[in-house]
């Protein structure tokens, strides 16, 4: 994928879901996610094959992380507070939503 921003589609328990992201398609962006981030859209990670995956939530605001196969079916939905050092889940995908504050 070389396009920043991109619509996908994927599946929540049965249910679709489509979302405008923006990929992380490069070692720095992948490396950086959700971090020093004030407000950022959805990311979505692609890491070719189906793996076991560990994040945290330094330097983060609140967030839901998805993880998706390689049929964008959801494998682990958890929403992500900050600070937690090691969330882990297995997918070919990663989806990180930010919540959405109110003012």
């Amino acid at each position: 994928m070389t396009l920043e921003n991109k619509k996908i589609t994927y599946y929540i328990d049965g249910k679709k879901e489509t979302i405008e992201v923006e990929l992380c398609n490069t070692p720095w962006k992948k490396f950086r996610g959700l971090m020093f981030r004030k407000n950022s859209p959805p990311l979505f990670f692609d890491f070719n094959k189906v793996i076991k995956l560990s994040i945290h939530s330094f330097f983060c605001k609140p967030f839901k992380a998805i993880w998706l196969d390689d049929k964008m079916h959801s494998t682990r939905v958890i929403d992500v507070k900050t600070w937690k050092p090691s969330i882990t889940g297995r997918g070919k995908y990663l989806l990180e939503v930010p919540f959405v504050t109110k003012k």
